[in-house]
C-alpha cells in the first residue's frame, strides 16, 4: 500500500463516501497512476492536486493520508509500462513471420509491425485508462485524517470575496 500526505481543498458530495480535492506533492508513485491525468499540477511542478474518495469525511483544511492500493498500482504500472513494450516486441516476431510467408525483407517487416503494435498499445491503454477512471480501486482514498486547521482564503485556489 503506497502512502500520501496532502491538505484537503474542497469536499464535493456525490453518492455514499464522496470525494476531495487533495493538494499533495508529485512523487515517483504518480507516474503509474490511473487518474493522474485528473491532477493538475502547481505552479512550482511539485504539488498538484487529486481527486480522492472522501472515506475518512475530510473537511478543507485538514492534512490527510491518502492510500493508493498496492495491486491497483502495481496493474496500472504494467498497462503503462510493460504493455506496449511487450506489444512491439510481439509485433516484431509476428513481422519476421510474415516476412517468411511472403518473402519480403524481415528486418523492414518486423519494423512495421513492431511500430503497428505499439500503436495499437497505446490505444488500448487509452480506452483502458477510460474504464478505469470511474474504477474506484484505482482513485486515492482518504483514509486517516492527521489534524485539522483552518485553510488559508488563497489555498484553494479560489479568488477571495
Amino acid at each position: 500500500m503506497a502512502t500520501e500526505e496532502g491538505v484537503v481543498l474542497t469536499v464535493e458530495k456525490d453518492g455514499r463516501a464522496g470525494t476531495a480535492r487533495v493538494r499533495t506533492v508529485r512523487s515517483s508513485a504518480c507516474e503509474s497512476c490511473s487518474s493522474k491525468d485528473s491532477c493538475r499540477m502547481g505552479e512550482g511542478g511539485m504539488e498538484m492536486e487529486v481527486e480522492a474518495i472522501n472515506t475518512a469525511h475530510a473537511k478543507p483544511g485538514d492534512r490527510v493520508l491518502l492510500r493508493i492500493k498496492t495491486g491497483s498500482f502495481v496493474k496500472a504500472a504494467f498497462l503503462l509500462y510493460l504493455f506496449p513494450v511487450l506489444c512491439m516486441v510481439a509485433g516484431a516476431f509476428l513481422g519476421q513471420h510474415i516476412a517468411g510467408i511472403k518473402g519480403s525483407d524481415p528486418s523492414v517487416m518486423a519494423a512495421i509491425m513492431a511500430f503497428s503494435a505499439f500503436g495499437v498499445a497505446f490505444f488500448i491503454i487509452r480506452m483502458m485508462d477510460r474504464l478505469l477512471a470511474h474504477n474506484t480501486n484505482y482513485k486515492p482514498e482518504i483514509i486517516k485524517i492527521r489534524w485539522s486547521e483552518p485553510l488559508p482564503p488563497d489555498a484553494s485556489g479560489e479568488e477571495p470575496h
